[in-house]
């Protein structure tokens, strides 16, 4: 059996509960932060034109602010995903740790 997709604040990585659909008034209940903003949309990519990947999103300012955007999509991650990335963080930090 796959493991149910989650998803988390993009600020304290706390699990989201989606059973409701976020609006642009929901805070993580850990850390106050918006849950609405471009940083915890799948379309969000630093990478893109106006960092993101939809052609139609308007210019956001703020990327880590409520805003109105119809393209907005809560990103979703498998937990196993999470744990790779967390593995590779640790390998990384582990490299260049300072050895006494």
């Amino acid at each position: 059996m796959e493991p149910e997709p989650t998803s988390t604040c993009w600020k304290c990585s706390h699990e989201v509960d989606l059973s409701v659909k976020v609006t642009r008034y929901d805070n993580c209940p850990s850390c106050d932060a918006d849950l609405r903003v471009c940083m915890n949309c799948r379309f969000w990519d630093r990478s893109y034109h106006n960092e993101c990947r939809e052609n139609v999103a308007h210019y956001i300012r703020d990327r880590e602010k409520a805003n109105f955007c119809t393209s907005f999509e809560f990103k979703r991650a498998v937990a196993t995903e999470r744990n790779e990335a967390d593995d590779a963080r640790a390998k990384l930090e582990a490299m260049f740790k300072k050895r006494d």
